[in-house]
């Protein structure tokens, strides 16, 4: 076990603890946008930054470990001007029709927006232009929302096993693709839906298909069959207190034998 001090907070961890992890034991926020737990630590987005007395710079507080004696500071004018201008530079080259996005409301970067009172952009410039993929049968991939966080591709990659995504080209051209930008419906994406899970913002979003449903329903000469996937019918059935992994579907109980709409 090791000692550390966070913002005047005496809080012992285990080594090799980071910052954040640490942090968060003590219920002390630090704000994060690439980060996901054991899948994407990676310390792209910056928004952890914190300062670390007796070091220069800022430290990314998601990879640096937590050392005896440290003392750190989280919230320092330094750290949240410092904050902002990554924020400021992530919306420059982001596209902000927040109001008719499906992330609306529910958007990482939305709240971290507002939380640090971001209302103007200082860094207005050249923006990356990219078509929308819409090719797929579920997923929908909009690369002029994304952040490059990497979430979707650490997912991906280590969650599913499958590396559908990467990141490709360097610098101001950077963005997540797949190999030689085909559309997600040409690779070898399996359309599990994790990636839009995981996805901070709207890069990502399922294939909505509402408005055909409710013409299908309208229409009296058409006879609706509704099927849900298994996925569906095991999450249905935990929601209702059943034993994990109980399929709804089969006559055993549980069963739903028919719904009307």
């Amino acid at each position: 076990m090791i000692k550390l001090n966070i913002d005047g907070n005496d809080i012992e961890v285990e080594e090799c603890t980071t910052i954040l992890e640490a942090a968060r034991k003590a219920n002390i926020d630090i704000p994060t946008l690439c980060y996901l737990k054991e899948i994407n630590e990676i310390g792209d987005c910056r928004m952890c930054i914190v300062e670390v007395e007796g070091r220069r710079g800022f430290a990314t507080s998601c990879i640096q470990k937590a050392e005896e004696g440290m003392i750190v500071h989280t919230n320092t004018p330094k750290v949240v001007e410092a904050r902002k201008m990554v924020l400021d530079l992530i919306l420059s080259n982001h596209e902000r029709d927040c109001l008719t996005c499906v992330r609306n409301g529910n958007c990482e970067l939305q709240k971290l927006a507002q939380d640090f009172g971001v209302t103007d952009i200082r860094y207005e410039g050249a923006k990356n232009k990219h078509e929308v993929d819409d090719k797929s049968p579920s997923i929908v991939r909009d690369f002029g929302k994304c952040v490059l966080c990497r979430r979707c591709v650490s997912t991906c990659k280590k969650v599913q096993g499958i590396g559908a995504i990467d990141c490709a080209e360097r610098g101001f051209a950077s963005c997540i693709s797949t190999a030689e930008n085909h559309s997600l419906n040409d690779v070898n994406c399996t359309f599990c839906g994790q990636c839009i899970v995981n996805c901070p913002v709207g890069a990502l979003k399922e294939k909505d298909n509402t408005k055909e449903v409710w013409e299908k329903l309208k229409d009296k000469e058409t006879t609706v069959i509704v099927q849900t996937a298994p996925a569906v019918r095991v999450g249905l059935g935990e929601e209702f207190g059943m034993p994990i992994g109980t399929n709804v579907a089969r006559k055993n109980g549980y069963g739903i034998k028919k719904i009307r709409i």
